[in-house]
């Protein structure tokens, strides 16, 4: 019976052990999410066109078409995609106010640099 107990305490604190590793996993994946959601929200407030914004998709699913062996492939394409975002060059121009002088923002997402 002392076995018995010593066997469903190791099986507990593997499946303890796998829950852990799964929460890990899913906060990173919504830390990856809220990045890319951010990204999207300063992007739509520059009024990005949807084809632009389109083709950036479309360049990220090409990219993860074929998955890296031991990358999960949702936060792969996430991770593509908050690349991709962020390398927008309509996030780095400066608008022609700003280069003018000072503005107060209004969207606390945009980062003024």
């Amino acid at each position: 019976e002392l076995q018995q107990k010593v066997e469903e305490t190791e099986l507990l604190k593997m499946e303890l052990q796998m829950l852990e590793t799964e929460r890990v996993r899913l906060s990173l994946v919504e830390e990856k999410l809220m990045d890319v959601l951010q990204l999207l929200q300063q992007l739509r407030d520059l009024n990005i066109s949807k084809r632009a914004l389109g083709k950036i998709l479309l360049s990220t699913l090409e990219s993860c078409r074929d998955p890296q062996p031991g990358k999960a492939q949702l936060f792969e394409v996430l991770d593509t995609l908050q690349q991709e975002l962020a390398a927008c060059e309509l996030l780095h121009r400066q608008p022609l106010e700003q280069a003018q002088g000072p503005r107060s923002l209004s969207n606390p997402l945009v980062i003024s640099c």
